[in-house]
């Protein structure tokens, strides 16, 4: 299937008639990729929106519809610009191969702002000319071409593979298309007729009173099934609820936490800490100033007092000497007048002077040579410059650089809370940042609370309906006796039990399949080759499991915001290599959350190769200059379109060419 032409005409921001040519192939060579570039708003999933509205009509699951009726739909849809009679249309032009053979169709949609019966106008061109037949059966021919349980694996967005990759669980239409692409949804069926046939077994059988108890088991069994829907349309509502009180929450605690809340809730205790260390530094700088009123100025001398410590010393020996040198002197007039007295002669005498002379000058240098004293400081005032030299003052200095040191922590915890104080939000800011937090919690408790409800409500009637139909199978055991349409009830009950068996050995076989063409396209899209060796998904709920190459669980935490898209792509893309089928891939808003590794991986390895025909439509962020550039020389772009939105207008045109 390759999809030729897109023709709009009043449809959302489309005003008037746009023609846009998809053919991938220019000059009889193929370009996989068709690229639209337009900014958020401008109209790139309305584009999508058109290609499935055109495939699927009422039954197309579009992204502005939600809970309206396709009657409203279809209003809602209708350009603003445009006219009550104008029509709005829509053309999607592509070719199939039936018998061996290309062949073109062209499905041709269209309305007014009221359309009639709420319904759009259906033709299919068999090349170029209108088939009725085919219009009829549209719903049913285009099964078999593109089902609509397989769409949403070859017609996707951002936004799906981003919620596909933050869930544990694929989403239920994912898990829809997975049972379908298996084939598991036909056992389910079959299943299903069975389940008539037995019904209907059991009422052509049956007595009055027989028929009258099925019909109420039935009846009973009916509005369960439809009591079940509604639930799990509920359910599913309340989950929807409960996420969005979830965010709410965690934005309120975030707000609370960045603005100051948790400080502010602590604000007494740092204001009564703000106080004790302002205490403590004026005790610490008192006790400085008592240190400074001692001994410690003199160590600002210290260097003099070492001087006067010298010149003390000098001046003791110079008086020492002085005092040795008068006793000797008297000692030496003794001994001369002794002499005088035994008789030497005169000669003999001056020798003896000479030498106690010499004797005298050798004893006392210090003076001849020193000056007079000046300091005249006593050996007890040596003692003590001496101990404060030595042991005081070095003890005062040393206590004096605790002090400052202590002084300086204690000014430096005193500048750390006085900060946290200025940051904290005031006592009026943090009673509503408080006030959000609570508020958000009660509604998020309260939307807990409803989901459990309704989940307990869904589980309560899929009891339920299990155990009417037991009741029902209980009944045919016991009130019918006729032997053949007897053992057509009872052969239901194994060909149900046989086809559970198929359908669990089915799946084995098609995930087996799946779960190596996911693995290697995630391996093929991730840098990290070492990181994944093998990618499991489970029978149950077709939930992920990521391996390592020693076979220990690869947590899927360790995976990067990028990396856990990358996966999301990878299991679509595999279901799509799985599918069998040759079908176009559109993709809207393809990049994300991507860093600049896995998006180049993405670019250079899976839209030249997801498909024969790749619709790209992304922002100016996420394929920029870069990425358009890499397409470009790697010859994947077959045509490139922008989609050019005047705000004023609310309408957007289409040119030809990409924003660079």
């Amino acid at each position: 299937m390759i999809f030729k032409e897109l023709v709009l005409q009043n449809f959302g921001p489309y005003a008037n008639r746009h023609v846009i040519n998809l053919n991938p192939e220019i000059n009889e060579n193929t370009r996989p990729i068709i690229l639209f570039g337009g900014m958020n708003g401008g109209g790139k999933t309305t584009l999508m929106d058109a290609i499935r509205l055109a495939l699927y009509g009422q039954r197309a699951h579009c992204s502005t519809r939600g809970n309206l009726g396709y009657s409203e739909f279809l209003t809602q849809a209708v350009n603003n610009q445009a006219s009550p009679i104008e029509q709005t249309r829509i053309e999607l032009a592509f070719e199939h191969i039936i018998n061996d053979q290309w062949k073109e169709f062209r499905i041709v949609r269209s309305w007014t702002k009221n359309p009639k019966d709420g319904k759009d106008n259906l033709g299919i061109l068999d090349t170029d000319w209108p088939d009725p037949a085919l219009s009829n059966t549209w719903d049913e021919y285009i099964e078999t071409i593109l089902p609509l349980g397989i769409s949403n694996l070859f017609l996707f967005d951002g936004e799906q593979v981003k919620e596909l990759a933050e869930q544990d669980t694929p989403p239920q239409a994912v898990i829809e298309a997975i049972q379908s692409l298996l084939g598991l949804e036909l056992a389910e069926r079959l299943s299903i007729d069975l389940d008539i046939l037995a019904s209907r077994k059991r009422k052509a059988l049956a007595s009055a009173s027989q028929l009258s108890n099925l019909e109420e088991i039935e009846a009973r069994l009916k509005q369960y099934k439809q009591e079940k829907e509604l639930a799990q349309a509920a359910l599913g509502t309340l989950q929807q609820q409960l996420k969005e009180a979830q965010k709410n929450y965690q934005e309120a605690a975030d707000k609370f936490r960045t603005e100051g809340g948790r400080i502010a809730a602590q604000r007494s205790q740092l204001e009564s800490k703000l106080d004790e260390l302002a205490k403590a530094t004026d005790n610490q700088r008192q006790e400085m100033c008592n240190l400074a009123s001692d001994l410690l100025p003199l160590g600002l001398i210290t260097t003099l007092l070492k001087r006067a410590k010298l010149q003390a010393e000098i001046e003791a020996k110079i008086l020492q000497a002085k005092v040795a040198r008068d006793v000797i002197q008297q000692r030496d007039d003794r001994l001369l007048k002794y002499l005088d007295k035994l008789s030497l002669t005169s000669k003999q005498l001056e020798k003896i002077k000479l030498f106690l002379q010499e004797e005298n000058h050798s004893l006392n240098p210090e003076l001849e040579f020193n000056k007079k004293p000046w300091l005249c400081i006593d050996e007890e005032g040596i003692k003590q410059l001496d101990n404060l030299l030595e042991h005081q003052l070095p003890m005062q200095i040393d206590l004096a650089s605790k002090q400052i040191e202590r002084l300086k922590q204690l000014e430096e915890e005193l500048d750390s809370t006085e900060r946290q104080l200025a940051v904290a939000a005031s006592p009026e800011d943090y009673q509503k940042l408080d006030q959000l937090v609570k508020e958000a919690q009660k509604e998020l408790i309260k939307c807990q609370a409803a989901y459990e409800a309704g989940k307990h409500k869904y589980e309560e009637v899929t009891k339920a309906i299990d155990k009417i139909k037991k009741e029902l199978e209980k009944y045919s055991e016991q009130a019918i006796d006729r032997a053949n349409d007897e053992h057509i009830i009872k052969s239901v009950t194994k060909v149900q039990k046989t086809l559970q068996l198929f359908r669990e050995r089915l799946t084995l076989k098609k995930l087996n399949k799946l779960e190596g063409e996911v693995t290697e396209c995630f391996r093929y899209l991730l840098h990290k080759s070492d990181l994944v060796h093998r990618v499991a998904i489970d029978t149950n709920n077709f939930s992920l499991s990521l391996y390592d190459l020693q076979g220990l669980p690869v947590p899927k935490h360790r995976l990067s915001a990028g990396e856990k898209q990358l996966l999301a792509i990878a299991f679509l893309w595999g279901l799509a290599r799985v599918s069998g089928r040759n079908l176009p891939v559109a993709i809207d808003t393809p990049l994300g959350r991507l860093d600049s590794s896995h998006r180049s991986n993405l670019v250079e390895r899976y839209f030249p190769t997801a498909s024969h025909q790749v619709i790209l439509l992304s922002t100016d962020t996420e394929i920029g200059k870069v990425e358009v550039e890499q397409l470009r020389e790697q010859g994947a772009i077959a045509r490139e379109y922008l989609l050019k939105y005047d705000s004023q207008k609310r309408q957007t045109v289409v040119k030809t060419g990409y924003f660079y």
